[in-house]
């Protein structure tokens, strides 16, 4: 596995893609795999959210575009969730929202879904598993993303 660092873009693991997380000014994660693209937007839900209760509630709306030439299924969806205290949480399930899109060359896919954490931050990465037409299975990458609160101060060590 190689890891490059470029364009001031922080690297995550990749199977054929470009490997490549970029985060933008409106806080888009993106990552490109097989040439399917995966962008995530992650929110805090204030409204939902209880801190005095340990409580605290993310949203995070995602974009898988399939630029690859070829149709793929969405099969199967990995996530590994971490929250500041190091918890670690493994989800793994089939498809999004219920869902197993079918994405054609050109076309995208849009879902939001939710996280709750015991801690006021975290982070998410995970994975798609996707089938292309011929059956075989390929890993898209789903970039790494923060979870934090708006205006929380954060401490770099």
């Amino acid at each position: 596995m190689i890891f490059r660092l470029k364009d001031g873009k922080a690297p995550v693991s990749s199977g054929q893609g470009t490997g490549l997380l970029k985060m933008t000014d409106s806080h888009t994660y993106s990552a490109t795999t097989h040439d399917i693209t995966v962008n995530v937007v992650p929110r805090y839900l204030e409204d939902q959210s209880q801190p005095a209760e340990s409580h605290f509630v993310w949203a995070y709306d995602v974009e898988i575009v399939n630029t690859s030439g070829e149709t793929m299924q969405l099969k199967e969806r990995s996530w590994i969730i971490t929250d500041a205290n190091g918890l670690v949480e493994k989800v793994h399930g089939p498809g999004v929202v219920g869902e197993q899109p079918i994405l054609k060359t050109g076309d995208s896919f849009r879902y939001s879904s939710g996280c709750p954490l015991k801690t006021s931050s975290g982070i998410m990465v995970g994975s798609y598993q996707m089938v292309r037409e011929d059956g075989e299975k390929i890993d898209v990458d789903i970039p790494a993303f923060s979870l934090d609160i708006p205006r929380a101060q954060v401490t770099v060590n």
